[in-house]
């Protein structure tokens, strides 16, 4: 579906079916250096099961115009513009690594607007090394390589993935490949530089799911556990067996952790 947004196009991925606006919105918020795709089991598992589903290409990503957004508070305001331009009045909002800070920025900026939040693989401070944000901005294949390979668990590097056709860090890959030249490093850097994380917990409202990976590099465990208790009344789930890349590791495990949650 394409919408304007602050007069400029956005794309959303509505999973298949017409998105109505009369059912409980879903709303999709990709990591750096993707877009709506990472979500396109889950997203199209809900929108064929009660929910409308809105997995969207955020500025500069995809389909959606640019340029991308350097802040991650400018972003939430997006979505919340989104949600306008959509004919939605609230939404449950679910956000992977960079796209859990916006999810969670638009809970504390816009309670009103938000009824849930389930943050993936997320952590704060979400810190990038000196060298993978260099390489964002010299040298984006190394980068995009550096990711990839952090991003999944060993077995995604050799043929023996989960199903026939089905190679992780291949489409992982691909998917980083086909990103506006510049969008790595805005995204990056954005991760990087939000240090608004503490004072947007503590202003959350809505019931929110830490979704964590145990084999995730990215952004370990550890490094979200403390972060999920400055939310009241938040409930952590963590995942065996995957990395970074959980919907694409675990995708089941994630789709049922999901519908657990906005049950």
């Amino acid at each position: 579906m394409l919408l304007k947004v602050n007069g400029k196009q956005a794309y959303a991925y509505t999973g298949g079916k017409a998105f109505d606006p009369a059912l409980p919105t879903v709303v999709f918020s990709h990591g750096a250096q993707c877009d709506h795709s990472v979500w396109i089991l889950q997203s199209r598992y809900l929108a064929h099961h009660g929910y409308g589903v809105l997995a969207l290409d955020l500025p500069g990503h995809g389909r959606s115009e640019g340029p991308a957004l350097a802040r991650v508070e400018d972003i939430a305001d997006w979505v919340v513009a989104l949600l306008d331009a959509a004919g939605v009045t609230q939404a449950r909002i679910a956000g992977h690594s960079m796209g859990s800070l916006i999810a969670l920025e638009c809970a504390a900026r816009h309670p009103d607007r938000v009824a849930q939040i389930a943050l993936l693989a997320t952590a704060y401070p979400m810190k990038v090394s000196a060298e993978l944000l260099e390489a964002t901005k010299s040298n984006e294949p190394v980068a995009q390589d550096m990711v990839n390979i952090w991003s999944h668990l060993a077995y995604a590097q050799y043929p023996n993935n989960p199903g026939p056709g089905f190679w992780v860090i291949g489409e992982n890959l691909r998917l980083m490949q086909r990103q506006k030249p510049g969008v790595m490093h805005v995204d990056f850097t954005a991760c990087n530089a939000y240090a608004g994380g503490a004072e947007a917990a503590a202003r959350v409202r809505c019931p929110a799911l830490f979704l964590l990976a145990r084999r995730d590099s990215m952004t370990p465990v550890r490094a979200a556990q403390d972060f999920a208790k400055s939310i009241q009344g938040s409930r952590t789930v963590i995942i065996e067996g995957s990395g970074h890349n959980m919907m694409g590791e675990k995708p089941d495990d994630v789709l049922d952790s999901l519908l657990a949650f906005l049950k």
